[in-house]
């Protein structure tokens, strides 16, 4: 792949992770997608999933398959022959597409930790609400949760410890903050991060062909509704 900075290394014994960088960073999350897309478009003959994440693409593969072409290689040995020696990051730039724009209510009760998360960062609610919702963020992975996307990255001023004590139940919808990411809960489930507001659309559906509204790479901008618009936009759902 043309850059010794990137390591190579085996996850299990059907799988294997490139990695650029051991931290969030746009660079090479850029290069993490690039690799993603290219994969995508040119299929390595055994491998049955491609994983993104912040600054690493994991490929899961079949081994048996592998070793069809192998000549008596191991398969990690095989595949990450091959995709070093692949320029697979080496893509123009795409275009960037409008933000997908969701819609949050930062009303207290929805969003149970927004006064303490004001106090935290030493600025007004209604400041903490501007600061996070005037910016675009990016999608850098999907996990924890079906259609859990993890964003970043906050403005430096409201980045927030996650809760000492998890919560034992988030309710879907929920959008929190913890450290430079934020995200929303798209299902009921325990959590630990700081929730400040909450949307009234469904972010993962099982009968859609593709149920998770959001994908690796997107862009998403936050718009603050009212409590009275979020029950109206919760209750038009069919």
């Amino acid at each position: 792949m043309g850059n010794s900075a990137i390591q190579i290394y085996p996850l299990g014994d059907q799988a294997l992770t490139i990695e650029w960088s051991s931290t969030i960073n746009e660079a090479a999350n850029q290069k993490v997608m690039q690799a993603f897309r290219y994969w995508q478009k040119n299929p390595i003959a055994g491998v049955t999933d491609l994983i993104p994440a912040y600054s690493s693409l994991t490929f899961v593969y079949d081994t048996a398959i592998i070793q069809q072409y192998s000549r008596g290689q191991s398969p990690f040995t095989w595949l990450s022959q091959k995709i070093n020696s692949t320029n697979s990051t080496a893509t123009t730039v795409e275009e960037e597409t409008a933000p997908l724009i969701v819609p949050v209510c930062y009303d207290p009760s929805v969003a149970p930790d927004l006064e303490f998360a004001a106090q935290f960062a030493k600025c007004a609610v209604e400041e903490f609400i501007q600061l996070h919702s005037s910016k675009i963020y990016k999608v850098y992975m999907l996990g924890f949760l079906p259609g859990f996307a993890y964003m970043a990255s906050v403005d430096e001023k409201i980045r927030l410890p996650r809760k000492e004590t998890p919560r034992k139940l988030v309710a879907a919808g929920s959008l929190g903050i913890a450290g430079e990411q934020t995200g929303i809960y798209p299902l009921d489930a325990p959590g630990g991060w700081q929730l400040i507001g909450k949307t009234p659309i469904s972010l993962f559906d099982i009968s859609k062909e593709d149920p998770c509204f959001f994908k690796s790479g997107d862009r998403v901008k936050f718009e603050p509704i009212s409590l009275d618009a979020f029950h109206d936009l919760k209750n038009s759902k069919p």
